[in-house]
């Protein structure tokens, strides 16, 4: 039986997680002690561009799950 790579290890998974989980906690603390110069007023509540990212991504898997629908082949569609 082969050996899992380095990636698909349990272990290293959740370490991950982990890790992506700290580095977002900061990232949302340091939210609240950078100065940014905002254009508009939304700019400035607390985890603003955190929550627009989200939602920027989610849109975009939502709009190409509607794009396969509209431009997808049949499987045998180059072999006529």
């Amino acid at each position: 039986m082969k050996e899992k790579a380095w990636i698909e290890k349990r272990r290293n998974v959740v370490l991950m997680v982990r890790i992506f989980l700290a580095v977002s906690i900061a990232l949302l603390l340091l939210d609240l002690v950078i100065h940014r110069h905002e254009l508009f007023s939304w700019e400035t509540w607390f985890g603003f561009y955190g929550f627009y990212g989200f939602v920027a991504c989610v849109g975009l898997v939502l709009a190409a799950k509607v794009l396969r629908k509209l431009i997808m082949r049949r499987e045998d569609y180059y072999d006529h």
